[in-house]
């Protein structure tokens, strides 16, 4: 027997615990490294995380708005469909399966195999477990399939069982976060505060940068243009670890008072995780000199920060650490990404069978054809590539959806707005060209995985006709 409807089961700390959890995965532990061969220099550094801490919470309280008027699920789906039309909508829950949320599990999932190699050395994507000759599939790949297979699985078991994992590893990572932090201004026998600051704001990029932690080529001063670009290159980083926030929206149906919860929880998520991120950012520069920081072993810098911090023990602690920080944050995307697929079926944009619920009020089908998609891109081997992409088609959707605020207060006036978007109209237009700025730039820097991102949504165009038409043909 399938359920007809969304049972409304967590509340204001679940919710909470799905934006923070959601958002911190592997993300802090590794791109610090890639942002300073972009701007090398500790005031760049810390600024970079800054800037995507700002646009971060703007971007969330913004959303406090939209959440309020269409507590539903599907989120920024629902949100882009009633400020735009459903093409616009359509587009986005498209690149959502093809690339944005999917691609976003998988490199989570290979990140959680890659740190616990560290443990079980079996698990390192140097085990080639089945050489094809066109891919070779690792053990690392392979443990990240199981991963993601397992936690659908959870979540196909009712929203419940998923809220237990999701609260239980946020609050530990949030926990191990935050005393890492603490334990490298303590510990830390030698510190290199003073030296790294020396640097100030005068931005520097390596003539080598994108090559992942090799020795440096030469340096090079950049103002101007190409440091825009440089900053632009180095928050792909920062943004997609800050990304994933906006999957609380997802599952309003299941969130008890959602118009007051979903906004407060998204300011007092995002609002914790820029904290988070900004002071790890400073203990790594307490603890490491910027060589260190730019150029650590495979670009696992928290390792090299731990190493410093505690000794030799340090790689276990880590690696433990990010474990189970990714876990939970897969386990947080995997609830979450199922429900935009629902609404899109509901509206007969996507398969039939994922608008149904099973036994236990959830979308079972669109979470197995999410776990496929994952599955499939955790063989790629391209993750790089496919963060380029999603950092791209991501900003470009959050400005869409900021813009549909403006949209709405002219088209839609008398809808109840329980939150209002803080300083508007200034900070969600600030936003905005910021957003676009990022886009333009990043075009600029890494042409070919833009365009692939573009080239992506632009697919779904013929994709959302094809489903009117069967539509019709079905009524």
């Amino acid at each position: 027997m399938s359920e007809t409807k969304f049972k409304p089961v967590l509340g204001l700390w679940d919710a909470t615990m799905i934006v923070a959890g959601s958002m911190i995965g592997s993300g802090i532990f590794i791109v610090s490294a890639d942002i300073t061969r972009n701007v090398g220099s500790a005031g760049w550094l810390v600024g970079v995380w800054l800037i995507t801490g700002f646009m971060t919470m703007v971007a969330a309280v913004s959303y406090g708005e939209l959440s309020g008027m269409f507590p539903k699920a599907g989120g920024q789906y629902v949100y882009l469909k009633e400020a735009f039309n459903p093409l616009v909508g359509f587009l986005y829950g498209w690149s959502f399966f093809a690339v944005i949320q999917t691609a976003t599990i998988a490199a989570v999932g290979v990140a959680f195999a890659r740190f616990s190699a560290y443990l079980f050395p079996w698990m390192s994507e140097s085990n080639i477990l089945l050489p094809l000759g066109f891919i070779d599939i690792s053990a690392a790949q392979v443990t990240a399939i199981i991963m993601i297979i397992f936690l659908t699985w959870v979540n196909t078991r009712g929203v419940k069982e998923g809220k237990l994992i999701q609260s239980t590893f946020t609050a530990s990572k949030l926990i191990a976060v935050f005393g890492l932090i603490v334990f490298g201004f303590l510990l830390v026998k030698q510190n290199y505060w003073s030296a790294n600051w020396q640097t100030g704001f005068g931005a520097m990029q390596d003539l080598g940068v994108g090559n992942n932690g090799v020795t440096p080529t030469g340096w090079k001063e950049i103002g101007g243009i190409a440091l825009l670009g440089a900053i632009a290159a180095a928050m792909t980083g920062s943004l997609f670890s800050s990304d994933a926030w906006n999957n609380v929206t997802f599952i309003a149906g299941e969130i008890k008072n959602p118009q007051r919860n979903i906004g407060l929880s998204l300011f007092l998520g995002t609002l914790i995780v820029t904290v988070l991120y900004v002071t790890a950012n400073l203990m790594y520069l307490y603890v490491l000199p910027l060589d260190g920081i730019a150029y650590p072993n495979a670009d696992r810098l928290a390792i090299a920060a731990a190493n410093q911090i505690f000794g030799p023990a340090g790689q276990t602690v880590i690696a433990v650490l990010i474990m189970v920080s990714t876990f939970g944050c897969n386990n947080g995307l995997i609830l979450a990404g199922a429900r935009v697929y629902y609404t899109m079926a509901q509206d007969g944009l996507f398969f039939k069978k994922a608008g149904e619920l099973n036994k236990n009020a959830v979308p079972q089908w669109a979470l197995w054809a999410q776990c496929v998609v994952a599955c499939l891109l955790c063989l790629s081997g391209r993750y790089g590539d496919l963060l380029d992409m999603i950092s791209f088609v991501v900003v470009i959707f959050y400005a869409l959806t900021i813009a549909g605020i403006f949209i709405l207060r002219k088209t839609r006036p008398d809808v109840p707005r329980p939150y209002k978007a803080f300083g508007y109209p200034v900070l969600p237009a600030l936003y905005i060209v910021m957003g676009l700025t990022f886009c333009v730039l990043l075009i600029w820097q890494k042409p070919v995985f833009s365009g692939a991102g573009l080239l992506i949504v632009l697919i779904g165009i013929p994709l959302y006709y094809i489903a009117l038409k069967k539509q019709k043909a079905e009524s």
